[in-house]
């Protein structure tokens, strides 16, 4: 817990999070299978624009023969963000951003009807000094995605970075690297458009580049996200279907002890759950309204725990990743993997621009056939880096 008398140096404790290091940990489980609606708001949310996952008549035609969910939609149907086996432990007055996240696809596609069941692990973690915070705990926690038929979907491995909320509004380095929410002006949203609508048509119908055509140093069409604001920041939160009025289940592991499921992380006052209301009132465990992730859509709570303004959430971000990455892979493609680094959030006002290029061909993979390597650069209209990723893609041989 935070000490700041006698000009002591901040202490984060982790009395509760040692003896867990290693454990499998619980979390919500949805109890319906995926349905169109899921995918479509999902889609609408991640701004995808990518017809087989929402136009019926265009999916019919694919190979597909139906709608199917994209790639990225694991992380909607889990619980907490895709965060729950990172944010392990009761911190007294902690807060929690998204660090980064790495992902595993095995070639199961999710489509309407499947249900997806977790199994949930605390990796690691390790303390380092920040500018940001002070002491600040970078965890890691794995997730396994299963469909009904327990067929291997995917694997997701988050980085939480927990920190003490008052250290770090206290520091306010937001406060001094943020300058006033960009205004955009009419030809400036029109460029916007204009290169969002030709990274769309860049390839509507899922055409998939052979590997032999590919060549290290090509570059992938330019996408671009935003201007991010209160409206795309809530459209987002609620395409996580946990996040709709009694979607889920409390679940835990069998044969652990004191397993972590629904404990209280020691969020900051005022950032946290009412269990107990929820069970008469969902709203009291909402997240949005009330709950740790309100900073979200409020600059004044924000604030609170040393963001400065409104701000998204690191778990679309990966998603824009893997999305961007598939849509170029088209339908007879697939994400293998991919690495991402956060570097900073998309602030309310903020564009996001994300470029690829490929940057190797690896012949023989661990996968077992031909990948190529693509880096994902994610940066905001100034420049600034948001996420870094290295990825691996199969295409069609």
């Amino acid at each position: 817990m935070a000490d700041f008398g006698n000009n002591e140096a901040p202490k984060i404790d982790l009395s509760d999070v040692d003896h867990r290091v290693g454990q499998l940990v619980g979390g919500g489980q949805l109890w319906e299978p995926c349905a169109k609606s899921d995918i479509r708001r999902w889609v609408m949310a991640m701004d995808y624009v990518n017809p087989v996952h929402w136009d019926q008549e265009f999916a019919r035609e694919t190979k597909f023969g139906d709608i199917i969910a994209p790639q990225s939609i694991a992380v909607a149907l889990d619980y907490g963000h895709g965060c729950q086996p990172a944010c392990v432990g009761h911190i007294p007055g902690s807060h929690l951003i998204f660090g980064g996240e790495e992902w595993w696809w095995y070639g199961t596609h999710v489509k309407p009807g499947d249900q997806l069941f977790q199994e949930r692990r605390f990796h690691d973690y390790k303390v380092t000094e920040t500018k940001f915070a002070g002491p600040t705990m970078f965890s890691r926690g794995d997730t396994i995605h299963r469909n009904q038929h327990g067929g291997l979907v995917a694997k997701a491995r988050s980085t939480a970075i927990r920190y003490l909320a008052a250290e770090a509004e206290k520091r306010g380095m937001y406060d001094s690297m943020l300058g006033e929410t960009k205004r955009w002006t009419e030809a400036e949203l029109k460029e916007i458009d204009t290169i969002r609508r030709d990274w769309f048509m860049s390839n509507r119908e899922g055409k998939s580049p052979h590997w032999e055509e590919v060549s290290i140093g090509d570059k992938l069409p330019r996408r671009v996200i935003g201007p991010h604001s209160i409206a795309s920041f809530t459209t987002e939160y609620r395409a996580f279907v946990f996040n709709i009025w009694g979607t889920f289940r409390w679940t835990a592991p069998e044969g652990v002890v004191d397993p972590w499921v629904n404990q209280d992380p020691g969020w900051v006052e005022g950032f946290g759950f009412d269990e107990d209301l929820a069970l008469i009132d969902p709203r009291a465990r909402d997240g949005l309204y009330l709950g740790p992730s309100r900073g979200h859509i409020d600059g004044d709570k924000a604030s609170e725990v040393g963001m400065s303004r409104a701000y998204g959430y690191g778990a679309t971000m990966a998603a824009w990743n893997t999305d961007y990455l598939a849509f170029w892979a088209g339908h007879d493609g697939m994400v293998r993997h991919a690495k991402s680094d956060f570097r900073g959030p998309a602030f309310e006002g903020d564009v996001t621009f994300i470029d690829g290029e490929v940057i190797d061909k690896i012949e023989s993979s661990e996968w077992g056939f031909p990948v190529v390597q693509v880096k994902v650069t994610m940066t905001n209209q100034d420049g600034t880096k948001v996420v870094v990723s290295t990825n691996e893609v199969e295409l069609p041989y």
